[in-house]
């Protein structure tokens, strides 16, 4: 009985161990360095527009009597989109036609008397006084024949405008109006129409961060997604960068044009899309998986804590307050700044060259081996290595399986 309970002790104890290495060599969860293409990109909604969009008013008041158009319908440059009634603008030309013709018989009358009046002046009858206050009279009537006429053309103008005629050749987007109701136009030009001039050539209004209005360049290619069709991909081009920023909560954007050709007629006024600009690309390069880039054991917040404190004392004694000599010269932390601002910028071939990161890697005995290395682009998936010891199949640490501290 001793023998057998010895053998189940040793049984055990043999199995727990085993599964204690087997737990340990699973700990870690990696992934696997490759070879590829890392795209940045830029990403942010927009609005889908007409390129041009003509909104047609009118500059009289009256009540729409025709309507000769409507929603979706293509009209022609000059075509008659709709009537107003002309009765009140009538009445005023019947009115005004009347004035003339009163101003025309006083004009006819005082150039009568100073004709006749020339003639008694001349036989000696009446003062040459006389004359001159019939000129006067003369030259009033005509001014006011002139103003009347004036007023006339004027309303037979305002007569034509209750003819409302598309400007351009286009497709009526937007109605605005009805049969039987009243437009004003005493303050401002109400807009009856909207008419958009070609809805082939296409436009997205899109706002782009300050952070990232450095990348976007004109002529730059363009890729975007409408939620009507989102299993398709459309294509843009920028055309214009606006100088004007838009500033609301301190956040500063700028307004990006794009150029879309909607040759199906697929793409609607006003529709959102989803846009994508590619800030950056390499292509063929060693890419780390930004899950490696992430991963931190919990026990490098402690060494970094101690090592953190054993700079500190290390900087007391070399202070500008514990050594007057030290004021003279640039400090230890000075020096650091300047070594950490010359690891970043650019390199020769123009690449953002960023301070060295840390990933790890796993050795025979299942340890974790730090490992430096220098990035460059990043995408929302993968960030290119410029320089380390890391190569294409390497395994990398992207989570601790025992960490429970660790974000799932």
């Amino acid at each position: 009985m001793p023998v057998l309970l010895v053998l189940a002790v040793i049984g055990t104890s043999a199995y727990l161990q085993k599964k204690a290495e087997d737990s340990k060599g699973e700990r870690y969860r990696t992934i696997t360095v490759d070879r590829g293409a890392v795209v940045q990109r830029i990403s942010a909604n927009g609005t889908l527009n007409p390129v041009t969009v003509v909104s047609v008013g009118t500059q009289v008041s009256g009540t729409v009597t025709k309507l000769y158009t409507d929603f979706n319908n293509a009209v022609k440059a000059n075509q008659v989109l709709l009537e107003l009634d002309p009765a009140l603008i009538k009445a005023n030309l019947a009115q005004i036609d009347a004035s003339l013709r009163s101003a025309e018989a006083t004009s006819r009358l005082a150039a009568s008397t100073l004709k006749r009046n020339q003639e008694l002046v001349a036989k000696g009858f009446i003062s040459s006084q006389t004359l001159d206050q019939n000129a006067k009279e003369l030259d009033v009537a005509n001014a006011t024949v002139a103003q009347v006429k004036s007023q006339l053309d004027r309303e037979k103008t305002n007569l034509s405008y209750t003819i409302i005629r598309s400007p351009i050749d286009g497709i009526v987007i937007d109605r605005k109006i009805d049969v039987g109701q009243t437009v004003a136009a005493s303050f401002s030009t109400p807009t009856l129409f909207q008419i958009a001039k070609n809805l082939q050539e296409m436009q997205i209004d899109t706002s782009v961060a300050e952070a990232d209005v450095g990348s976007v360049r004109e002529g730059m290619p363009v890729k975007f997604t409408v939620d009507a069709y989102p299993e398709r991909d459309f294509q843009g081009k920028i055309r214009l960068v606006r100088l004007n920023p838009t500033i609301q909560q301190n956040v500063v954007t700028y307004n990006v044009v794009v150029d879309v050709n909607n040759e199906g007629s697929l793409l609607k006024p006003g529709m959102t899309a989803q846009v994508s600009f590619v800030a950056n690309q390499r292509d063929d390069v060693v890419r780390i998986p930004n899950g490696a880039l992430r991963f931190k054991p919990p026990k490098d917040d402690k060494d970094d804590k101690k090592n953190a404190k054993k700079d500190v004392d290390k900087k007391k004694p070399n202070s500008p307050a514990g050594d007057p000599k030290a004021a003279a010269s640039p400090s230890v932390a000075t020096k650091d700044i300047a070594k950490t601002d010359n690891a970043a910028g650019t390199d020769a071939s123009g690449r953002v060259r960023r301070p060295p990161a840390r990933v790890y890697k796993i050795n025979d005995k299942k340890e974790l081996v730090p490992v430096e290395i220098r990035t460059g682009v990043a995408s929302s998936q993968f960030t290119e290595m410029l320089s380390g010891d890391v190569k294409p199949g390497d395994e990398l640490v992207i989570r601790d399986l025992q960490d429970k501290t660790a974000k799932k």
